[in-house]
């Protein structure tokens, strides 16, 4: 099982695939692709960690015409839904206890 991810990780996964989605539409069928693809890849992996949608998307991304579907995209809100931690609880002020949950 992955380990939970940090909300700020999270969205910077999601903001770069989205990015590379709406760079590589613009781009057309140049080599620079491939590049950006390898790139993304490392990327995602260094934020997220190893999830199994990033080797499909990473080859269908060499096909052309095949980077017009936002595959980065989805792959990362594929490997990124419920991995997200919760918010650490906010510090009690001093000299006050936790409460149990008993209601007294």
């Amino acid at each position: 099982m992955a380990p939970l991810l940090t909300p700020r990780r999270v969205w910077i996964a999601r903001g770069l695939a989205v990015l590379v989605d709406l760079v590589q539409l613009g781009a057309g069928l140049t080599p620079f692709n491939n590049v950006i693809d390898v790139v993304t890849a490392l990327a995602m992996v260094a934020l997220v960690g190893w999830h199994w949608a990033f080797l499909p998307t990473f080859v269908v991304e060499l096909v052309p015409f095949v980077d017009l579907v936002p595959t980065w995209t989805l792959a990362v809100f594929l490997a990124t839904r419920d991995r997200v931690a919760a918010a650490p609880p906010a510090a009690l002020p001093p000299g006050q206890a936790p409460r149990d949950g008993s209601g007294s």
